[in-house]
């Protein structure tokens, strides 16, 4: 019942603005082959100034690496709350996470920011690895990461 809740409350975080629509929005990240364990990834959104709106999705489930998503760990405090009943595996070095969300139409072309957050286990940790602004012109469009990431897509 908690990680139903605490889902709800994430969804209904993203899609209330506004009282908007929600589309679903598929999220292709693929990896660097880095040649290292499996990479933590934390998705989230942040808004025109910055400020953290809501977690999407965290690939990874032991929470003591938590802290090396620093960007996302920051925004939230560390809280597991944030991502309760959104977790899922990390991802392996040159592999590929296809996520669908649904996302409110308010949060596109408003200048939200979605950030993936990546770190991998004794290697240098990516901090907003990736931010792409929600736009509907950027739908469809492959955005490089820094380190890990080699493309982040999504298409509404």
């Amino acid at each position: 019942m908690k990680t139903l809740f605490a889902a709800l409350a994430v969804t209904t975080a993203l899609i209330a603005p506004g009282m908007a629509l929600a589309r679903p929005v598929t999220v292709t990240t693929t990896l660097n082959a880095y040649g290292g364990n499996g990479a933590y990834l934390a998705f989230y959104v942040t808004d025109a100034n910055g400020a953290y709106k809501g977690s999407l999705w965290m690939a990874g489930r032991k929470t003591k690496y938590y802290s090396h998503l620093s960007d996302w760990y920051r925004a939230t405090g560390g809280n597991t709350a944030e991502i309760n009943g959104i977790t899922g595996a990390s991802v392996g070095s040159g592999r590929q996470l296809s996520i669908t969300l649904d996302l409110s139409d308010a949060l596109f072309d408003a200048g939200y920011v979605l950030h993936v957050d990546a770190a991998v286990e004794d290697m240098r940790d990516g901090p907003s690895e990736v931010a792409v602004p929600l736009t509907t012109d950027g739908a469809g469009k492959s955005n490089a990461g820094r380190r890990y990431i080699a493309s982040l897509v999504y298409d509404m």
